[in-house]
This record gives structure tokens, sequence and C-alpha cells, in this order.
């Protein structure tokens, strides 16, 4: 099934090298910040999804649950369109189970994700 949103609001394409050097310099919270956008951009774009207020909340209060739900529903806007789905909740793990180990997991599943969610946007004529 293929669901366009051709009036749908577009979200913003993020450098995933500027995203990590930020989330450095801010000690971590630029994630929240991060979590809050693209969680909104994909409520707004397709009126599903947690939106940015839950996911912020969620961030602060059980920030281990927000991989998952984040690629899950980065995952989800391609699979509305018919298309595979590039990232899954499953991506999480790589942030649960090899996050701590020099941060190479948490790096993996936001360049995974982040490049995913890059890349829908550039699909529906997102510019940047």
């Amino acid at each position: 099934m293929t669901e366009a949103y051709p009036t749908a609001p577009i979200g913003t394409i993020r450098s995933t090298g500027t995203c990590i050097l930020l989330t450095i310099v801010t000690l971590g919270f630029y994630t929240w910040y991060w979590y809050y956008k693209t969680h909104d951009e994909m409520k707004r774009h397709t009126g599903v999804g947690l939106g940015g207020p839950v996911a912020l909340i969620l961030a602060i209060l059980v920030g281990v649950v927000m991989p998952f739900l984040t690629s899950h529903e980065a995952g989800g806007l391609y699979e509305r369109r018919g298309q595979a789905r590039p990232v899954s909740a499953a991506t999480g793990l790589w942030f649960l189970l090899l996050g701590w180990f020099f941060l190479v997991g948490a790096i993996v599943w936001f360049v995974k994700t982040n490049n995913a969610l890059n890349e829908y946007w550039r699909s529906v004529g997102a510019q940047g």
C-alpha cells in the first residue's frame, strides 16, 4: 500500500557529523533536541507517531527506549510508501548491545537512523 503525503510538512535534513559534534559539545543534551525535532517532524508529516513532546519526555525519563522507538518510526515512513524499512526497532540493538563499547554501537545506530531519515526527507523534496 502506497500512501502519499503531498501537502504534509517535510522534515529537515541534518548532517550526521554535525549532530554528533553537537552531542559532544553539549555533553549529550543535543540528543534531547534531536529526538524532539525528528519525532515532531515525523508526526507532522504522517499524523502518526509519538510527536515531539512525548519523545522529549521519554528521552529524559527513559532514554534507553528512544533508539528503538526512533528507528521504528523512521522505518515506518518508508513502510507506509510500500518500501522496505532501512531501519526498524531492531536497529536500536546497536545502541543497547554495543552502545557503551567506545560508543561504537551508539554511533552505528545514529548513523543508520539519521541517514534513513535524511534519505526519506530528500525523497519527498527536502533540500540540503
